[in-house]
């Protein structure tokens, strides 16, 4: 894809002009500001280029760092600060495939994006509401994206639709506490339609694994590069499900010592899970895949703005295809 190095820029003044207008008309606003800068290919505006000691992705984090606090800056100028809920976060960990040059790091945790391992599915989430939510507050609730949606409705004000099945949790206990935790959260850790592992309190299941194939590791393309973990990074999906591979993330968070299939932490920890599958399992309602299909149409890449600059592509003619997601 084509980017411009004023891209993230544009999307920050964008977003700035429409809290304003926002504002003047006293209308409520929701914003989805989605900032790709630190998306390979990797881009940062010309004023953040060379200013990191992290190359080109290290301008870009800064360039990112810079856009998030104009806009808290603008919500405080305008006095809406206060009423204001403002969330970061990201979908997925880095993805070690791009490092170091247009990749990030995923510090003690294992793998990265495109994988089921906590490298791949752990990301920064940060609340910010003055007045609302106590500054410096941790908390160490297991959460997901799909709670944000439950959330905001309760912020609201608003009740959730109940004719159709909701997966996310309403987490305004969690966030206007400060203490408050939803215990025996679990988490299902899916690839495609896979249900890889499960998360329940300290523990991980993983019922299948896999980083990358062969053919794809043997082209130089590694999910887990320098973390190798024998029987656990495979290149081929391997299943456990009739002896599962369990980790303690609190002592283990980097998924590398799993726990003794001889112990009775083991034994205990299945116990406790293996319900927890099976229920999940029982009340899945299937959807529609949205992704069977690929369609250059759809996927064309045209962003608001790339107009002014001449940097639109061109959409071409709707073929769609059958997707091959080799990942």
């Amino acid at each position: 894809r084509r980017v411009s190095l004023v891209q993230l820029f544009m999307w920050l003044i964008e977003g700035l002009d429409f809290i304003h207008r926002q504002t003047e008309a006293r209308r409520p606003f929701f914003l989805y500001w989605a900032a790709d800068a630190t998306h390979a290919p990797v881009y940062a505006s010309r004023r953040f280029l060379g200013k990191s000691q992290r190359g080109r992705y290290g301008d870009a984090v800064m360039e990112l760092d810079y856009s998030v606090g104009q806009m808290l800056s603008l919500l405080r100028t305008l006095g809406i600060d206060n009423n204001t809920f403002v969330f970061f976060t990201s979908d997925n960990g880095a993805a070690l495939i791009s490092a170091p040059n247009e990749g990030g790091s995923n510090g003690p945790f294992l793998c990265g994006k495109q994988t089921t391992f906590e490298g791949g599915m752990r990301e920064p989430a940060i609340a910010w509401w003055p007045e609302h939510i106590k500054e410096g507050t941790v908390n160490f609730q297991l959460a997901n994206v799909m709670d944000l949606f439950t959330t905001s409705l309760a912020l609201a004000g608003i009740s959730p639709p109940d004719d159709r099945t909701l997966d996310g949790l309403d987490l305004t206990p969690v966030l206007l506490s400060g203490s408050h935790t939803l215990l025996n959260r679990p988490i299902f850790y899916y690839r495609g339609n896979e249900l890889m592992a499960v998360r329940l309190g300290q523990h991980k299941v993983h019922y299948w694994t896999w980083s990358n194939s062969w053919d794809q590791f043997k082209k130089g393309i590694n999910f887990c590069p320098g973390q190798d973990v024998p029987g656990v990074t495979t290149h081929d999906q391997k299943e456990h499900t009739e002896e599962p591979i369990v980790f303690h993330l609190g002592r283990d968070p980097g998924e590398k010592f799993p726990i003794s299939v001889l112990t009775q932490e083991y034994e205990d920890v299945l116990s406790r899970i293996s319900p927890v599958v099976e229920q999940h399992k029982k009340s899945l309602v299937p959807g529609v895949p949205q992704l069977n299909m690929c369609d250059v149409a759809v996927m064309n890449w045209a962003p608001a703005g790339c107009e002014k600059l001449g940097k639109c592509l061109r959409v071409p003619k709707s073929e769609p295809w059958k997707c091959d997601w080799p990942h």
